[in-house]
């Protein structure tokens, strides 16, 4: 069985219980649409992003393609609108750069709060 960093429910960066990213994609560590975390995942994907097109053409020139499909990997390439798990680190170097995607913070997992602060996740947070 896989467990994430603490043994209870994780908890998203408001402290309450993390909802998922998107029911649609297979995203997240895990791969169960939630983005939760656990010592092996290097690059803590824990920010819910929804995808635009800035932002998919930086995650490219970092070295990271995430718009081309990758089927050896069940992975089928994003778009402007998707949502996906990406990295903390990844979203900081991006609101860094100016092109930070909007996130879902009920669905950013608390250990992103680790690498970058809240107050620039809330003015990034999708109005529901």
């Amino acid at each position: 069985m896989i467990s994430t960093l603490s043994e209870k429910s994780p908890k998203n960066v408001l402290g309450e219980a993390l909802h998922p990213c998107c029911n649609r994609s297979k995203t997240g560590w895990f791969r169960n649409g939630i983005c939760e975390t656990e010592p092996s995942d290097g690059g803590r994907h824990v920010i819910c992003a929804h995808m635009s097109d800035e932002f998919l053409a930086f995650s490219q020139a970092m070295g990271n393609d995430l718009s081309s499909p990758r089927p050896e990997y069940s992975f089928p390439g994003l778009k402007s609108g998707d949502c996906w798990c990406i990295c903390a680190a990844r979203w900081q170097e991006a609101l860094e750069a100016g092109i930070a995607p909007m996130v879902k913070l009920e669905a950013c997992e608390q250990t992103a709060l680790e690498i970058v602060d809240l107050q620039d996740l809330k003015d990034h947070q999708i109005k529901s």
